[in-house]
């Protein structure tokens, strides 16, 4: 029998006591692969013959002699005996005894063989033999017969009395039994049939035990075991445990009390099972969250049922063990350059299984540097264009950030980006040079070859060249590829527009082939050169223009005259009045717009255009000439408009006779006044009127206005008041005229018109004495008796006198009072005089003093208005007329001697300016000469010349021997003048002339031949006077070296 711990695993044959094992062998770290089992070994009970029994006795005999006859007894040997030689020999014989001892029945039976033990299997057929145990009669002479029977209770075996045949009496059920050794020990006894020598019946027992042999009738199951040992287990087919991912191998899983148990023997009887980690890396959560593993129980002899499974799911617990990882380990990234900011390159994500770091690992691009390019966000790994401009491919076109990925745990993971910038077509072709310039004679052949650059790459780089279309593109053709340009016809100058001043300006295109295609221009400027083969022509056929009179330097109008030759050379035109001028007109060229010249014709600036002369149309022949001497000529008609600048003057009157007390309504006259000027419009005022009155010498004013003036310069009488003679007997009114329609000067008349109306005295009064209300005597207290102290016949006092009393009473309350008075405007005047008693009369000042201190001034304020209190005007005696009139005539002889004086210097000056000029250009004509001038006379007044800038004044230094030394005398307006011949004078166009035009500088023209030189000074003093006149010639002369014609 086997006993231990390790029990299960062996097991041993109770006959021949073979130990073999049971169950597979698992090495346990206790008792590292070293199993300590115990064996327990009992034998039988036998009963043994007594000691020093004799059971028989031999005898021999030797037929040697001495010592070697000597017989010795044993059993089974042979002792032996020295032989001849000395050396010992034995030898031996046999002899047999027969011994027959009779037996008698004192003995019990035995059981032979003993101990008993046998095995039979569980579940063995009923009535199946298992083991016959055999007793005898020990009493061998006798030999009882014998018969068995099984003590005690016993329900599985039964045995056969006669042969001791033990048997299964029911079905055994070997786990059913409660013996820890799954055996059942029969007493069994073997009983003699007769009696022994006591007289009983002998017997013997013994005991047979009989192992129940397992059969592999049960499959092994799995049982859930408490903690603690005293709990019990439960039999279970599923369980729960956990275990940390990437456990070290062996370490068990937490959670788990399995045990195994097989109730069968041989499927040993009982283990501990333990899941434990094999392989680390596999158990991974992120792998797998959880891991089923089914285990079984096998009996690997059982075929019919051997196995039991049971389902352990192992939950793994995560760890934070795994770095985040990108799905490959580069990534090639091709974006638009100069993509906006902001553009997705690309999103790119790295995935870390472990739970904690889900949505929470966050991206950078590295290194720093590259941020000023691309940018990731920190959470969704968009990887976007920070700056535009920077991210150009012609700069750098790859760039190769590290993506890193860090997760919560600051595990990193990168990847490298190979970011190409994919050209788009961004790069304008750029020409070779800013412009290209050539020069070509007209009716020549160009060919110039444009080139141009693209920095894009192919196709955007591949370019084609092309002509923009303008006024000239069509005369030329350039070849796409090689950008050669050349004309495809004859270039004409002439054909060409005047302000292109002879240059053909083409935009030549050069366009990628990019999408869309981008382009640029480059000028080609082509100078075609220009030949004179045209001559000059007026615009016009004819000319009308009209000028007011009076305007010196007057702008009349304008002439137009193009020469189809582009180049100033060539094209340059000067213009002249060769005949109907008479002096009064002069011609300035200008440059016109857009094309050609123009000729403005103005007033002489000495001379004052007067329509009310003879001459009032002007019939001018215009020229225009160019540097090849072809000229054109044009009728040009000068009409001279009449202005209003003309003082109207009064027409000689008579004196007028008015008879006092007249009532007529009639004009009783009229005064006249004439205007040269055509359209006019005369009004008439009257300034003011004098009176002569009582037979006083000189005229005053007058009291009262006895004659109004109409302003169509009727004398009409006034209705206020009535004319007498014994007031005053002749009016003088003094009359101004204007002119409504005056335009340019004074509109009245340079005198006023005087009308004298003589009053005719009618016999209208009745002789009576002067009434005299109080008569104040002055008398001496020293008077004798009979002295004179008065006159009666008059009083008179000096007028100077006369004091004016007014009043705002009417007439009639005066005259209640006072008897002299006046009548004025609706007030009462009262002319007085206030006399002292001593004979002094009183001035106005005086009588003021006197009366604003007493109660009459009071009284004549209140009872009959006085306003005031002045003096009155005393008339002087007149002083003779003719006087003044002799002395009015000698103050004009001298003004008249004064203005001839004056013209007479102011001439002097024009005629040194001249002669200033013309000996200039005597000196320049010696100086500037030239394979390409013509020499020619310098005339005062022309506006011909040769070449650009001829002006001697301007341009050549002058030879003091020439110079006349008129600086020295001249004034500021002779040096003003002779310096007008640098400058062109700012013309006033007149609003008549539509034509456009722009001041320039005069610009040389070549002298022709058609014009004979005369001598200009001989020809100006020839002229003198006689500018006026309709036949006198044209006063215009070609001028080959002066700049101006404004002398």
């Amino acid at each position: 029998m086997i006993t231990g711990p390790k029990a299960s695993y062996f097991r041993v044959d109770p006959n021949t006591g073979t130990v073999t094992v049971r169950n597979p062998l698992e090495r346990d770290d206790d008792d590292k692969g070293v199993f300590s089992i115990g064996v327990v070994v009992s034998d039988a009970d036998y009963t043994n013959t007594a000691l020093d029994t004799v059971l028989f006795q031999v005898s021999a005999k030797d037929a040697d002699a001495g010592l070697a006859a000597v017989v010795r007894y044993s059993i089974d040997e042979d002792g032996g005996g020295p032989a001849y030689n000395g050396d010992t020999v034995y030898q031996s014989n046999t002899a047999f005894a027969f011994i027959t001892v009779v037996d008698v029945p004192d003995l019990d039976p035995q059981f032979l063989s003993t101990p008993y033990a046998t095995a039979v299997d569980e579940h063995s057929p009923v009535g199946q033999s298992v083991f016959k145990v055999r007793a005898i009669d020990q009493d061998t002479g006798i030999n009882d017969a014998i018969t068995y029977s099984i003590e005690g209770t016993n329900d599985l075996f039964e045995i056969a009395a006669s042969d001791g045949i033990i048997s299964v009496k029911s079905d055994i059920d070997r786990e059913a039994l409660l013996d820890i050794n799954f055996g059942v020990v029969l007493e069994v006894t073997a009983t003699e049939v007769n009696p022994n020598v006591l007289g009983t019946q002998a017997h013997t027992a013994t005991e047979v035990r009989i192992t129940i042999g397992d059969i592999n009738d049960n499959k092994p199951k799995f049982y859930s075991c408490g903690v603690n040992p005293s709990d019990p287990c439960v039999e279970a087919s599923s369980f729960t445990a956990n275990i940390f991912e990437h456990s070290s191998m062996g370490v068990p899983v937490n959670g788990l009390n399995i045990k195994a148990k097989d109730l069968d023997q041989i499927a040993d009887s009982e283990s501990l099972v333990q899941i434990m980690v094999k392989n680390s890396q596999d158990v991974d959560y992120e792998t797998k969250t959880s891991m089923v593993v089914q285990i079984i129980a096998e009996d690997p002899s059982n075929t019919v049922d051997c196995c039991s499974t049971a389902i352990v799911t192992i939950q793994i617990t995560d760890v934070n063990d795994n770095s985040p990882t990108f799905p490959h380990e580069t990534y090639n990234i091709k974006v638009d350059e100069h993509s906006a900011n902001g553009t997705t390159v690309g999103t790119i994500t790295a995935t870390d299984p472990d739970t904690m770091d889900v949505g929470n690992i966050r991206y950078r691009l590295l290194p720093d540097s590259v941020l000023k390019y691309f940018d990731v966000n920190a959470r969704t790994g968009r990887i976007f264009v920070t700056n535009s401009k920077l991210i150009d491919r012609e700069v750098i076109s790859l760039h190769s950030p590290t993506l890193q990925a860090r997760d919560q745990a600051n595990n990193t993971g990168t990847t490298v980006l190979e970011i190409a910038l994919t050209d788009i077509n961004d790069q304008t072709p750029q020409f070779n040079r800013e412009s290209y310039v050539d020069y070509v004679k007209e009716g020549s052949n160009l060919r110039i070859q444009v080139q141009a650059t693209d920095g894009d790459e192919s196709p955007n780089s591949e370019i084609e060249y092309g002509i923009v279309t303008s006024d000239y593109s069509a005369n030329f053709t350039i070849d796409p590829t090689t950008g050669w340009l050349e004309n495809n016809g004859p270039l004409d100058r002439e054909a060409m527009q005047d302000k292109d001043n002879g240059q053909v300006k083409l935009n030549v295109t050069a366009t990628d082939k990019g999408s869309p295609p981008l382009s640029t221009w480059g000028p080609v400027v082509i100078n075609v050169e220009d030949i004179n083969d045209n001559i000059p022509k007026f615009r016009k056929t004819s000319y009308t223009f009209s000028v007011e009179e009076g305007k010196k330097a007057e702008f009349v109008g304008s002439v137009q005259a193009v020469d189809l030759d582009q180049t100033i050379d060539h094209n340059r035109i000067s213009f002249s009045i060769v005949s109907g001028s008479f002096g009064q007109f002069i011609i300035r060229t200008f440059k016109d717009k857009p094309d050609g010249y123009i000729g403005n014709i103005t007033v002489d600036p000495d001379i004052e255009l007067d329509y009310e002369s003879s001459v009032k149309t002007f019939s001018l022949k215009a020229e225009a000439t160019d540097l090849g001497s072809m000229k054109d000529t044009v009728t040009v008609e000068v009409i001279v408009l009449d202005v209003n600048d003309e003082r109207p003057q009064f027409k000689p009157i008579g004196p007028l006779l008015v008879k006092e007390n007249t009532t007529i309504t009639e004009a009783v006259g009229n005064i006249e006044a004439v205007d040269l000027d055509s359209n006019h419009s005369l009004v008439y005022q009257l300034v003011s009127s004098r009176c002569r009155c009582n037979g006083s010498l000189s005229l005053g004013p007058c009291s009262e206005d006895w004659f109004n003036l109409e302003t169509t310069g009727e004398i009409m009488l006034s209705e206020d008041f009535v004319i007498d003679y014994e007031m005053c007997e002749q009016v003088e009114l003094e009359v101004q005229v204007v002119d409504e329609f005056t335009q340019k000067g004074e509109n009245n008349s340079a005198t006023p018109g005087r009308i004298v109306i003589n009053i005719e005295d009618i016999n209208d009064n009745a002789p009576a004495f002067d009434t005299i209300d109080s008569l104040y005597v002055v008398v001496s207290e020293s008077a004798s008796v009979g002295s004179v102290i008065a006159s009666v016949t008059i009083f008179t006092v000096d007028r100077s006198l006369k004091v004016q009393l007014l009043f705002s009473k009417t007439v009639e309350e005066v005259k209640a009072a006072q008897s002299q008075i006046v009548l004025a405007a609706g007030d009462t005047i009262m002319e007085v005089y206030f006399v002292n008693a001593n004979g002094t009369a009183l001035d106005s000042d005086s009588a003021q003093t006197i009366l604003s201190k007493s109660d009459e001034r009071f009284k004549l304020q209140i009872e009959y208005g006085l306003k005031y209190i002045g003096g009155t005007v005393v008339t002087e005696k007149q002083v003779d007329p003719v006087l003044f009139v002799l002395l009015g005539l000698v103050a004009g002889l001298i003004i008249v001697l004064a203005v001839m004086t004056t013209s007479l210097v102011c001439t002097r000056r024009s005629y040194r300016t001249k002669l200033k000029a013309a000996k200039a250009m005597n000196s320049a004509a010696k100086v500037v000469t030239g394979g390409d001038r013509k020499s020619g006379p310098v005339v005062p007044g022309t506006n011909k010349y040769t070449m650009e800038g001829a002006n001697p004044v301007l341009n050549l230094n002058i030879d003091t021997a020439t110079d006349l030394g008129f600086d020295e005398e001249g004034s500021n307006a002779d040096r003003v003048s002779l310096n007008s011949l640098d400058c062109n004078m700012d013309i006033v166009m007149s609003d008549r002339d539509t034509m456009p035009m722009m001041m320039i500088q005069e610009e040389d023209e070549e002298g022709g031949a058609d014009n004979p030189y005369s001598e200009p000074l001989g020809e100006a003093l020839a002229q003198h006077g006689r500018k006026k006149d309709n036949d006198s010639p044209s006063l215009t002369f070609a001028n080959p070296s002066l700049s101006t014609t404004d002398l």
